[in-house]
């Protein structure tokens, strides 16, 4: 065997973090939404054939996996996946490499992703190649589009297009960077993880009339402002206080005319739950008031509620795994096993329906810009966000360990 540090320093020598670099702030200029990923895509393609990977593409559009066999490819599979797609936001970083494409960028951090299993991807290969990575099995990396286009996104495109039906894993693993976590930190828990997401369209429908006669109409703002105010009530009174429900109500619209009573009001929402049973419960109070409220003001009522992500959950002995490979791999000061849960969602947990696997966060540090000048810590979905690169080598070596140790197990 190999000791510890002699293959900690072989791998961080096979690292092209310069490289890396190069592949983020390209994909990072030229920013592709959710099943447009076709530059980013070819990109990847590309790169993963000149390293000898099995290369298949067009999966859900604008996916791309690669397959590397270990040995004989015998043994188990695992799958590692990256998410390609930018988010429809106008840059205001300022950096050299901001996006060129209006109203579009890589606000989330795909791009580092990407880039991070690409310096992986390049690093196991040679590391096969050369014998330094031995045992059998089969490597499965997953680059995948829409991460961000909600429950019709790009995980679930790729499972309906017979992604495990045609690249069978055994386990599966994802990475997100998270800002404020210092860079150089593993983040993670077993169990729910992250939120399940959905999206609710309430109509209030009234009758119109002139503002200085109410009393010829019936005003469906009155039930739409009262179903802001208790939506929260639904939190507060309905929901478990050990258990976790977020409902924010992103959009409150109704009229055009300061004295027209208008003919509807709508409310859009956002909800977020970590329990599957809590998620049916907020469903059915939601529906409950808003037509309740409706009924009590003489309105009626439409309801869209659509099921986005659901929970995810990582599977217990994965996830006691990417522990074990991240304190080796780092440090066990830098590594928090039991992190708290986000009401964030992502479809990753699509992919952990059909196989058991762990989703990471690895820390992106402080990472907010403004004409080009750091300004500290930014969150993700924001115009001055970008991702860190001192992060995208340790992405890199957390992805290696994980492919080393589990050919080895």
């Amino acid at each position: 065997m190999v000791s510890r540090m002699t293959t900690q320093e072989a791998v961080a020598h096979e690292i092209d973090a310069e490289q890396m670099k190069r592949w983020r702030h390209a994909i990072h200029r030229n920013p592709e939404l959710g099943f447009e990923e076709h530059a980013t895509s070819a990109l990847v393609a590309e790169q993963l054939r000149a390293w000898g990977y099995e290369v298949h593409t067009g999966i859900a559009v604008t996916g791309v996996v690669g397959v590397l066999r270990v040995g004989d490819g015998s043994g188990r599979t695992i799958g590692l996946r990256a998410d390609m797609d930018a988010i429809p936001v106008q840059e205001m970083t300022g950096l050299p490499w901001a996006s060129i494409v209006p109203g579009k960028m890589h606000g989330c951090g795909h791009d580092g992703h990407t880039a991070m299993l690409l310096g992986a991807a390049r690093a196991l290969a040679a590391r096969v190649k050369g014998g330094a990575l031995q045992g059998d099995g089969t490597l499965v990396l997953i680059f995948q589009p829409a991460e961000e286009l909600g429950g019709g996104g790009g995980a679930r495109r790729m499972i309906e297009d017979g992604l495990f039906e045609r690249f069978p894993c055994d386990a599966i693993f994802g990475m997100h960077n998270f800002p404020g976590i210092p860079v150089g930190q593993v983040h993670v828990r077993p169990g729910a993880f992250m939120a399940s997401s959905d999206k609710v369209l309430i109509r209030f429908i009234g009758r119109g009339g002139h503002g200085g006669m109410p009393h010829m109409a019936v005003d469906p703002t009155l039930p739409a402002a009262a179903t802001v105010l208790g939506l929260q009530s639904i939190v507060g009174r309905n929901v478990n206080p050990n258990l976790a429900a977020v409902i924010s109500v992103g959009r409150l619209q109704a009229g055009a005319a300061y004295n027209v009573i208008a003919e509807s009001a709508e409310l859009e929402l956002s909800v977020r739950t970590l329990d599957p049973e809590v998620r049916d419960l907020v469903e059915r109070r939601i529906r409950e008031l808003a037509e309740n409220q409706a009924r009590a003001y003489g309105c009626k009522t439409e309801i869209r509620y659509e099921r986005g992500y659901p929970v995810l959950v990582n599977a217990a002995q994965p996830t006691a795994f990417a522990v074990e490979v991240a304190r080796q791999t780092f440090g066990a000061e830098h590594v928090v096993a039991d992190a708290q849960p986000l009401t964030g969602s992502e479809d990753f947990a699509f992919l952990l329906e059909q196989v058991p696997g762990c989703y990471l966060l690895v820390g992106n540090g402080d990472n907010g810009h403004a004409e080009g000048r750091w300004s500290g810590e930014c969150m993700v979905h924001n115009p001055h966000y970008d991702f860190n690169d001192a992060c995208l080598a340790v992405g890199a070596r957390l992805w290696i360990g994980l492919v080393e140790q589990y050919f080895h197990n």
